[in-house]
């Protein structure tokens, strides 16, 4: 299957070593700010504006929004899809993957990340380098967990909430959507929507005022 991404920045160089790690081809790239013909020898497509363009001229490739960010990454999938386009989901060949997971279009599992039995990961995840989910968790749509952060088991993540390196959270704890979880903090309760929260263990600190989609 060819593939196609949208951005061209760090996290998109370590998606590009997944897909070829694979074997999936990187046959082009989109960004609304690059003007290079080509990157690490990829050619740019075009922008957002000509998605309608590029999905018809390349009908046989799956997309891959390969930004960190998750309101970015949820706007620009949004798009991409009310134009039609199909997406790409990126798993390293080093990655640990149990019975019965499933794993959402558009996420990217990095190397050396574990996801264990029953789990769920949605549409657009990124479970970063390092990274362990552990049995029955559940991440929503467009969910960040950055490199070192450590799931217990039954651990919900809503959507959209990014939880910072390294952190980690006990078992049977709900994180709710739009929610920050500072680097190295330890969540050991429960935490609401649209909070910050750091520290070992975890507080919050701050309320998250984002504009939904």
């Amino acid at each position: 299957m060819d593939c196609i991404l949208f951005g061209s920045g760090g996290h998109a160089k370590v998606v590009i070593d997944i897909l070829q790690a694979m074997g999936t081809r990187v046959i082009g790239f989109m960004d609304d700010y690059r003007e290079e013909d080509h990157w690490r020898g990829i050619p740019n497509l075009g922008n957002l504006k000509q998605a309608n363009e590029i999905i018809l001229n390349y009908p046989q490739a799956n997309f891959l929004v390969a930004i960190g960010d998750n309101e970015i990454r949820q706007h620009i999938a949004r798009l991409l899809e009310r134009s039609g386009a199909k997406f790409h989901t990126a798993v390293h060949p080093s990655a640990s993957i149990g019975s019965d997971v499933t794993i959402g279009a558009g996420s990217v599992l990095m190397p050396g990340t574990i996801v264990n039995a029953d789990s769920r990961i949605g549409e657009h995840c990124i479970v970063n380098t390092g990274g362990t989910v552990d049995h029955d968790c559940s991440l929503g749509n467009f969910v960040h967990l950055s490199p070192g952060v450590h799931l217990a088991g039954n651990v919900e993540i809503d959507d959209l909430s990014h939880i910072g390196t390294g952190a980690s959270a006990i078992p049977g704890i709900r994180i709710g959507s739009r929610t920050i979880v500072g680097a190295g903090a330890v969540v050991i309760r429960s935490l609401p929507n649209r909070v910050t929260a750091v520290g070992c263990p975890a507080k919050i600190i701050d309320i998250n005022n984002m504009n939904e989609e």
